[in-house]
């Protein structure tokens, strides 16, 4: 990853008057107090509102389409295109909006723990506490490496300035544009702190293949003998619960690189959802929310200050951000060596897919590719089913190239090192969504217990003879009964049929991806 000049126009903004550069958190925390931007809270966070916008904008994302990109790039309703004249003139317009503020805030800092692969990045801002954010979320420099550091990507972030469609040829106010030849990535017309986060971590999504290494959209952890652990899923299947594990060290708790050296965190930070947060259910998290840490429309209590989080008034999307140094239990640096054990979560709310099951590397590609779970709507009026949901490589907002590349990494990545993978359904048995029940916490966690440290390996298994999947027999802790999900069903009959169906919706799903090899789809899916 070479360096590249800066331009002219992004010259003189960082070079103005109005630039703050590097300042530190007290810092930062006073700026956002003085200008408004946010309140103190009584753990001394900074909570602070993204107004019209309270998560990411997809459909106001774009890759501009640049000779070097436009024949890699897997263009479509995630991967906008757009026009390079666009991008320089929004460019442009976005720097001279810039340059004429009282104030800016710049960050350097890293992408990336793995200093052999780390991308030194820029982040320049309108909003101090923004900029308090990116200080958060990305890794920061030390004296010498910020004498040293040059931006190879930069992050220009100016939410009030918003786009005219009719002339900005844009499809709303709102823009994130990324640039890989400018290597600029543009953000406007939204304050949600998060387009920053993703932003990076969507380059990276690019830039570590080429690199021969494999980005992912996980958390991971690290066991007292050394084992690394993996953890793939989407929100509500149980992925920051199960590996936030009080006898396992945190790497990260969402993106990571899985290099020739093992597997490291790109991130310096978490950026944790906090609605119905409570020290008893995740007290790592509770207790990170101190000074430093950004909550991001969070509800607080203007007389004593207290966050609510409970309150899902402002949206149920509440965040905080905060520094990994902020848990006692983790790697630091955050990294480690190659991972041993995979697991794939899911919420089956359909109660049919076994609660664990083994896995071969050709069925860890295709449900890498599928990346299953169930969208539950039981508070939205007059929704009484449960709604199928795959997001391709448990991270489809965040892909720039065409999702085979990344599962093939995987595949080959499980072949060397000898990984073992399983699926782990964390949602319903005994019946569907309203007539079944949530897996048992305590089981979950014995079952991945059980796998984490090797019990599994060589235990005797059964086919499931609708999805293919080997199933053991014993799992420590575990009634055996529990784990074939058709002995928990009342009515056989009833759970073949809502079996069939899951499966036809793989497959439907499956069809979307273009040369996959046949031993993915003969062995990797579920049967007809």
């Amino acid at each position: 990853m070479n360096s590249v000049d800066v331009s002219n126009e992004l010259h003189q903004l960082l070079t103005g008057n109005n630039v703050q550069t590097q300042l530190s958190v007290p810092q930062l925390v006073e700026k956002v107090l003085s200008r408004n931007e946010g309140v103190l809270t009584s753990t001394g966070a900074v909570k602070a509102e993204t107004g019209k916008y309270t998560g990411r904008s997809p459909k106001d994302k774009y890759i501009v389409e640049e000779a070097s990109v436009k024949d890699k790039i897997d263009w479509g309703s995630v991967n906008q295109p757009i026009s390079e004249d666009v991008f320089n003139k929004l460019y442009n317009k976005v720097v001279d909006y810039l340059k004429a503020k009282e104030e800016i805030f710049v960050f350097k800092g890293f992408a990336g723990a793995d200093e052999t692969s780390r991308l030194p990045i820029r982040v320049v801002n309108e909003y101090a506490w923004h900029n308090l954010f990116a200080h958060t979320l990305f890794i920061r420099p030390n004296e010498e490496e910020l004498r040293g550091h040059e931006a190879e990507f930069t992050i220009l972030s100016a939410p009030n300035f918003k786009a005219d469609p009719e002339v900005d040829g844009t499809t709303s106010e709102t823009f994130i544009i990324v640039s890989f030849e400018r290597r600029t990535i543009l953000i406007g017309g939204t304050e949600y702190a998060g387009e920053m986060k993703k932003s990076i971590f969507s380059i990276m999504n690019y830039l570590l293949p080429e690199a021969g290494i494999l980005p992912m959209h996980c958390s991971a952890n690290v066991g007292r003998e050394g084992d690394v652990a993996l953890f793939f899923g989407l929100s509500g299947t149980g992925k920051t619960t199960l590996s936030a594990d009080t006898s396992r060290k945190l790497i990260g708790d969402d993106e990571h690189g899985w290099s020739s050296n093992g597997v490291f965190n790109i991130e310096g930070g978490c950026y944790a959802k906090t609605i119905n947060l409570s020290r008893e259910k995740e007290p790592q998290i509770f207790d990170a929310i101190r000074f430093g840490a950004v909550l991001e429309n969070v509800v607080v209590d203007p007389d004593t200050r207290e966050a609510n989080y409970d309150d899902s008034s402002l949206t149920e999307n509440t965040r905080a951000a905060y520094q990994m140094q902020a848990i006692d239990n983790i790697v630091n640096p955050s990294i480690a060596g190659h991972p041993n054990t995979i697991i794939f979560l899911t919420a089956d709310a359909s109660g049919v897919l076994p609660p664990i099951s083994k896995l071969s590397k050709e069925q860890a590609m295709f449900h890498f590719l599928s990346g299953y779970t169930s969208k539950l709507a039981g508070t939205e009026r007059g929704v009484t089913s449960p709604e199928a949901t795959f997001s391709t490589c448990f991270g489809s907002p965040f892909l720039p190239l065409p999702a085979t590349r990344y599962a093939e990494m995987l595949g080959d990545k499980i072949d060397e090192h000898n990984a073992k993978v399983y699926l782990v359904n964390t949602g319903w048995t005994g019946g569907a969504y309203g007539t079944g029940s949530r897996m048992k916490l305590a089981y979950t966690r014995a079952m991945v217990q059980a796998a984490l440290e090797g019990e599994l390996a060589n235990i005797e298994t059964t086919k499931d003879d609708i999805f293919g999947l080997d199933i053991p027999l014993h799992v420590p802790g575990v009634p055996d009964e529990v784990l074939q999900p058709i002995k928990t069903w009342a009515d056989p009959a009833a759970y073949k049929e809502a079996a069939t169906d899951l499966a036809a919706q793989f497959r439907a799903n499956f069809k979307k991806f273009k040369s996959v090899p046949s031993e993915i789809e003969e062995l990797g899916g579920p049967t007809a």
